[in-house]
């Protein structure tokens, strides 16, 4: 999200720093030091997310485990009936019913598909070593 937001905070940099700075070095540098600033958050950002994943991966709890892949599997399910079923019924029966997928779901399956692969590697890696094969 932060790499997203960079353009636009460094376009306000532009404009506020040469008012507040006179030197223009001196303003080239305070808009590096804020744009490495942001980029290493979003580093911090990325990691912890994916901490959070791993865990929720290595979980005791059925649900803990399998909550992503069932979220993203009712996301694949809407997609499919959206973009395949409804289509195709409207065609054939002059009728299909569309479900509407919110732009935060469309975030969260994006997320969510991320942290399923780097969850499921963790997992996968973890019984390995228990079994002795690591």
């Amino acid at each position: 999200m932060t790499a997203a937001l960079l353009p636009l905070i460094g376009a306000v940099l532009d404009k506020v720093l040469p008012r507040a700075v006179e030197d223009k070095d001196k303003a080239a540098a305070i808009k590096a030091e804020v744009t490495a600033l942001l980029i290493a958050r979003e580093g911090e950002l990325r990691r912890a997310a994916a901490d959070i994943v791993k865990t929720e991966a290595l979980g005791h709890s059925w649900l803990q485990r399998n909550w992503r892949p069932l979220l993203m599997l009712t996301v694949v399910a809407i997609v499919a009936n959206n973009y395949l079923v409804a289509p195709y019924a409207r065609a054939l029966f002059g009728a299909g019913l569309a479900l509407e997928l919110p732009e935060r779901l469309w975030d969260l399956m994006t997320v969510g598909v991320g942290g399923y692969v780097v969850g499921r590697s963790a997992e996968r890696g973890v019984d390995l070593w228990r079994k002795g094969g690591g």
